[in-house]
């Protein structure tokens, strides 16, 4: 037992013997939330080994709500299991803390998974049957292996789905998953196993096929109309003005949804119909005048400037794709002119990426060789500092951007140095940048980086002011798509290239 946990326990047993009925069979809202309320937590906050913190309550929820996986042989006629029992989970999840649920998460992934004896038997018979050469046997001994690969606990994922509010749910219960798993609070491989499971349960569910398109106007119901104000992750909206602006002439605002989670919007993407491919975002976020009427022969453009999946739980479930695929479709249909299709971007984790290379050179180094001498001796003159100190404090706000001098000296260097990010920087041989992947992934093109393009302290900070624009020439969208993620070539246009060759010239990693 780890040394943290024992007092833990301790509690738990004076507690338990105090307790006159079995708080694992209490509902929501008796003793058994009680219990989960005054547990102490681990002060260094909560922790997948948080599994021992309510052992009984668990194992016992658990063990009631958890179907057993059906015989192979009767797989298809097998009843579904009570609806309580399922009932009983989800009111009991919900009624723990997020510490606690996704203890219960790692307690359900590690005791109700795979069956590994049977599937280790099955492994043996499936090599006998290989040297057998028969291949009626082989086929059977391997969807019979195939099957008892389920975990126990799909069944009860499979189960909740058909429940009023089950899809929601478990959308809910992959986030705390997500979540858990990227702070590493729950890092277990038995976890890491039901997040795939789950997402791939979810993928199936939430395929294009399964969506609704739905277009946003300011007649929508208010209630969606507030939903998709909060989720916007890329501009916040400022106000209901801002919000009537963003769906009002010249702007389009469109939406997933699933039948099965009615007035939840799943994914939002901002659309503005412009005469042209714009370059910062001022332009499109500013006020347009209220009596301005709409010229639908004037669009030319449509500019993706938002994209914003709203439920964490289907992070990795492919939406943004194939909504981006439908709102072509709509727009050509209400525009027969419009011929260009480009994103806005920002350039989230530049900033973050310039500093770590800054302070590496200059430990390893005492200098910087990301700027020329010349451009630091420029930089020193103007804010009588040495330019890698003055470049650490500037970039945390945005406040440079009110100096001319920094602003025409800083373009040159900070344009060579993003180019090399979006373009240079890897993971796994793809783009570093996740906005950047997910465009070039769809087909784009990484077709121009635009100086200045947010000068919000938001924009300031994560990418120094710059966005870029991802181009999607329709026609060349799954060429571009597949070389890219068969052999991971990005498809750039001149302007970045140049870009990045200033950079193999100027600069040094």
């Amino acid at each position: 037992m780890f040394p943290s946990a024992r007092p833990h326990i301790m509690r738990l047993a004076h507690f338990l013997r105090r307790v006159a009925a079995p708080v694992s069979c209490l509902p929501p809202g008796g003793r058994g939330k009680l219990l989960c309320q005054h547990l102490p937590l681990d002060p260094r906050g909560p922790s997948f080994r948080q599994v021992s913190s309510v052992p009984a309550a668990m194992e016992d929820v658990l063990s009631k709500s958890v179907p057993p996986l059906p015989p192979y042989e009767t797989k298809e006629k097998s009843p579904p299991p009570p609806e309580p029992q399922s009932l009983h989970f989800m009111h009991y999840y919900r009624s723990l803390e997020k510490g606690q649920r996704v203890a219960l998460l790692g307690q359900l992934a590690a005791d109700y998974g795979v069956d590994h004896s049977q599937v280790a038997e099955l492994s043996s018979k499936l090599v006998q049957a290989q040297q057998s050469r028969d291949p009626g046997t082989v086929l059977q001994v391997e969807d019979r292996l195939r099957y008892y690969l389920t975990p126990q606990y799909k069944v009860l994922f499979s189960h909740i789905s058909r429940m009023e509010g089950g899809m929601k749910f478990l959308v809910d219960i992959r986030s705390d998953i997500v979540e858990g798993v990227t702070a590493r609070v729950a890092d277990a491989p038995h976890l890491r196993e039901m997040n795939g499971i789950l997402k791939c349960m979810l993928s199936e569910w939430f395929s294009v096929g399964f969506l609704n398109l739905e277009r946003i106007t300011w007649q929508s119901p208010c209630e969606v109309l507030q939903k998709i104000s909060e989720y916007e992750a890329v501009h916040p909206v400022r106000n209901w003005t801002d919000m009537k602006r963003r769906v009002g002439p010249y702007r389009r605002c469109f939406t997933f949804t699933h039948n099965a989670m009615p007035g939840e919007p799943l994914i939002v993407l901002h659309v503005a119909l412009m005469q042209n491919i714009l370059g910062n975002i001022q332009a499109i976020v500013k006020e347009i005048p209220p009596s301005e009427v709409e010229d639908g022969n004037k669009v030319k453009s449509a500019i993706f400037y938002s994209i914003s999946l709203t439920q964490q739980g289907l992070q990795g479930v492919e939406l943004g794709n194939y909504l981006i695929k439908r709102v072509v479709k709509e727009l050509q249909a209400e525009f027969s002119q419009i011929s260009e299709f480009s994103s806005l971007s920002p350039i989230p984790g530049f900033t973050k990426w310039l500093l770590g290379a800054f302070n590496s050179q200059t430990k390893e180094l005492g200098r910087t060789e990301l700027l020329l001498e010349s451009e630091c001796e420029e930089i020193s003159d103007i804010t009588g500092i040495p330019a890698v100190e003055t470049l650490k404090r500037l970039f945390t706000t945005n406040e440079w951007m009110k100096s001319e001098r920094l602003v025409k000296v800083l373009e040159a260097p900070l344009m060579r140095l993003c180019s090399w990010y979006l373009y240079g920087e890897k993971h796994r041989g793809f783009a570093l940048n996740p906005v950047a992947n997910f465009h070039l992934q769809n087909g784009a093109v990484m077709w121009r980086l635009n100086w200045m393009a947010d000068t919000s302290p938001r924009g300031a900070v994560a990418s120094c002011g710059m966005m870029v624009n991802y181009r999607y020439f329709l026609e060349d969208t799954s060429v571009n798509s597949a070389r890219y993620l068969r052999g991971k070539h990005i498809e750039a246009s001149e302007q970045v290239l140049n870009l990045v060759s200033q950079f193999r010239k100027n600069s040094k990693l």
